[in-house]
């Protein structure tokens, strides 16, 4: 009787649209100016769920919790506010004949004012012209101009349909602030001004190519300003032609249908071998790594800037850790000529001082290298590598050489050392391990070879690197050849081109095997890209991936926690390798993913 009149009271006099609902989810009271939600006669008895949309549990628990609900009526929003009735709540329990009194207050205003600030929300964008200085170095004067007044055309067309505020501050760079409204239109359009520029007419044998970064987020302008930088080195490093986004720690990728274009200047080669010999210099201790379970491109490099460390009389220390069978008779010949110093990570860890120098080759992840804790003890770090920039990359290095059109590590190094040492000062085995390292990535120059790749293996030629004793590196095992036939035997050539094999076994080979057996599937006719998974030493489930360019297998291998190029590319997982296939397989028919 008491818990009725208190009913009747709060419904008579609520200054706000209010209703009492029942334990069975029924209106038994309700305020007059309930009329402002519902537009009914009455809604007495009516169901709540009917009025609202929102089930008779939820309302129970925002009652407990006390959060509110939100519902949309009539072009308005209303916060609801839940709250027991006459001691709803006993014991966390609620009575069965508990009844929940509901107020709705219209927040309309406050929401279209909360609206209109995201919209408003100003974003910072940088646009690099990845290859201007090609471009405009391979045109004739009236070309010239008119590559010119295109890019710059495309560029500022694009930014006043966003309606942003753009400057060019550099023959190549521009800088944009663009609101969230026009940023989620731009992200929708998946920056289509990328596949615009490809198609602006160039008098050079590559395309005109844009890479984006972009700021977001409510951080200040300043930090903003700071995210675009960090988009756009991720993009540069990931080989250009592609947007990043970078809210907070994440980053998105858009674009990336290219191949990097071969720089024909070598000038960065040099200014970078001479930064790193300085750093060498200034060191007290040298110490080179490369990734885990290394291969002769990860070893031949670091062979490489041993040798570097020697030309400023600096000794360096290479780490070794575990490695397969194909590296046993190349670290065999390192070893025979007692030039180098070999340790492991533990050894290291035990000899760093405080102005130690770590040289990191062949990768710059922080999950891949051979001692992240090294790293993380030295304040000195430089990197050189030539795979995509990965979100995982070292932060802040003292010195990074990251070209992502480059062959491979070793090819590098290589063009450094061209610039501070004399031909004959490389000695027989180094030139022989570098040779290896680039041969090994270019897959004996049939992949990824561009000029200057030749350009370093004929220099390494003339150094002293002989093939035939180069070849013998690559010579494998009866197990791994019998394991690699039957991999490509057992290869299954799915629609549109797509081959895919699992190599059975567990060998602390299986990556070498699966990368040699997505290689030779490309040679099938009618074969575009390939996806070889086996698993290693440890059990985990190593993918290698390889394309011919028309399916750009980085992207894809990056949505399954690897990375690589775009048509070398490779990850491991705890998935079994059939689980792991099949995920692959319907991923790119879900996806787009050619060129």
């Amino acid at each position: 009787m008491y818990v009725g009149r208190i009913e009747r009271l709060l419904a008579y006099y609520s200054p706000l649209p209010m209703c009492i609902v029942n334990a069975q989810g029924k209106v038994t009271r309700a305020s007059k100016k309930i009329t402002e939600v519902f537009k009914y006669d009455g809604i007495i008895d009516y169901d709540i769920f009917a009025l609202t949309g929102i089930k008779m549990p939820e309302f129970v628990e925002a009652a407990k919790s006390e959060e509110p609900l939100y519902i949309q009526r009539n072009d308005k929003t209303f916060r609801i506010g839940c709250a027991f009735l006459g001691g709803g709540e006993e014991d966390d329990e609620v009575r069965e004949d508990a009844s929940i009194i509901l107020h709705f207050t219209d927040i309309t205003a406050y929401e279209e004012l909360k609206e209109r600030y995201k919209d408003d929300r100003v974003y910072m964008m940088l646009v690099n012209v990845d290859n201007f200085d090609e471009i405009i170095s391979g045109s004739s004067d009236d070309s010239d101009s008119n590559v010119r007044v295109n890019i710059d055309k495309l560029i500022r067309s694009w930014a006043a349909g966003m309606e942003a505020m753009i400057v060019r501050y550099r023959e190549n760079m521009y800088e944009l602030a663009i609101t969230h409204r026009n940023y989620e239109a731009l992200v929708e359009d998946k920056f289509s001004i990328l596949d615009s520029a490809r198609q602006i007419e160039s008098p050079t044998d590559f395309p005109v190519t844009l890479s984006i970064g972009l700021g977001v987020g409510k951080d200040s302008l300043v930090k903003l300003d700071d995210y675009a930088q960090e988009a756009l080195d991720m993009a540069l490093g990931r080989g250009g032609d592609q947007a990043v986004i970078k809210e907070g720690r994440s980053f998105e990728y858009y674009g990336g249908r290219t191949q990097s274009v071969e720089k024909s200047n070598k000038g960065k080669s040099r200014i970078i071998g001479h930064a790193l010999a300085t750093l060498m210099e200034q060191s007290s201790r040298i110490f080179i790594m490369g990734h885990k379970n290394p291969d002769m491109d990860s070893f031949g490099a670091a062979i490489g800037v041993s040798r570097l460390a020697k030309s400023v009389n600096k000794d360096a220390f290479i780490l070794l850790g575990e490695y397969n069978e194909t590296m046993i008779d190349m670290v065999a010949d390192a070893r025979k000529t007692d030039d180098y110093q070999f340790v492991t990570a533990e050894r290291a860890m035990e000899m760093v001082e405080d102005n130690s120098l770590v040289v990191v080759v062949d990768t710059h992840r922080r999950m891949l290298v051979e001692s992240a804790e090294l790293i993380d003890k030295v304040e000195r770090l430089a990197i050189i590598d030539h795979h995509r920039k990965a979100e995982d990359a070292f932060a802040n290095p003292s010195l990074s050489y990251l070209e992502s059109y480059a062959s491979s590590a070793s090819e590098l190094v290589t063009e450094m050392l061209q610039y501070r040492l004399d031909k004959k000062s490389l000695s027989r085995f180094e030139a022989d391990a570098l040779m290896a390292g680039i041969m090994l990535d270019t897959n004996r120059f049939a992949v990824k070879a561009g000029v200057r790749t030749f350009e370093a293996a004929s220099w390494l030629r003339r150094s002293g690197a002989d093939l035939s004793r180069v070849r013998r590196y690559f010579q494998e095992s009866p197990d791994s050849f019998i394991n690699r036939a039957n991999g490509i035997v057992n290869a299954r050539i799915l629609e549109g081109g797509i081959a895919m094999s699992i190599c059975r076994g567990q060998s602390i080979n299986t990556q070498i095997v699966n990368s040699q057996v997505a290689d030779e599937l490309l040679t099938i006719k009618g074969t575009v890209a390939s996806f070889v998974a086996g698993r290693d030493a440890e059990g985990k489930t190593v993918v290698s991936a390889r394309s011919l360019g028309n399916m750009n297998v980085q992207a894809i291998m990056e949505n399954f926690g690897g990375g690589g190029h775009m048509n070398t590319a490779g990850t491991k997982t705890d998935l079994p390798p059939e689980e792991i296939l099949a995920q692959i397989e319907e991923y790119i028919k879900t996806t787009e993913t050619t060129q």
